[in-house]
C-alpha cells in the first residue's frame, strides 16, 4: 500500500502552528519527491512545499512561515506551518511523485493521501 497518511491537523487561532506528519509507505528519500499541497472549497488545489533529497521548495504564500522536513527515525515528511493566517485554511495533502515533479502541476504526483484539514481562525 503506497497511499500516503496525513496526520497533524486541527484548528488553531490566528497566528497559531500546526504541525502536519505524512506517512508514506515504500518512502526511499533519493529518488521520491514528497509535496504538502491544499485545497480550500472553490479553489484549486495548491502547491505549498516539497521536499526531494536536501533540497526544499515552498510556494510564496508560505514561504518564511512554513518549513518542510524527513525525519528520518520516523520515515515521514513533517509540515512545521508557523503564523498561520485565515487564508491558509484548507485540507491539506500529502503526495507522493518523483525527482522531476514540480510542485506547480500536482497531477505529476502520483500517490495522494485522504487529507487533513486545517482551519485557522480570525
Amino acid at each position: 500500500q503506497v497511499q500516503p497518511a496525513e496526520s497533524g491537523g486541527g484548528s488553531v487561532q490566528t497566528g497559531g502552528s500546526l504541525r502536519l506528519s505524512c506517512e508514506v509507505s515504500g518512502y526511499d528519500y533519493s529518488i521520491h519527491r514528497i509535496g504538502w499541497f491544499r485545497q480550500a472549497p472553490g479553489k484549486e488545489r495548491e502547491g505549498v512545499a516539497a521536499i526531494y533529497r536536501g533540497s526544499t521548495v515552498y510556494s510564496d504564500s508560505v514561504k518564511g512561515r512554513f518549513t518542510i522536513s524527513r525525519d528520518s527515525a520516523k520515515n515521514t515528511v513533517d509540515l512545521e506551518m508557523n503564523s498561520l493566517k485565515p487564508e491558509d485554511s484548507a485540507m491539506y495533502y500529502c503526495a507522493r511523485g518523483w525527482d522531476g515533479s514540480s510542485l506547480s502541476d500536482p497531477d505529476q504526483f502520483r500517490y495522494w493521501g485522504q487529507g487533513t484539514q486545517v482551519t485557522v481562525s480570525a
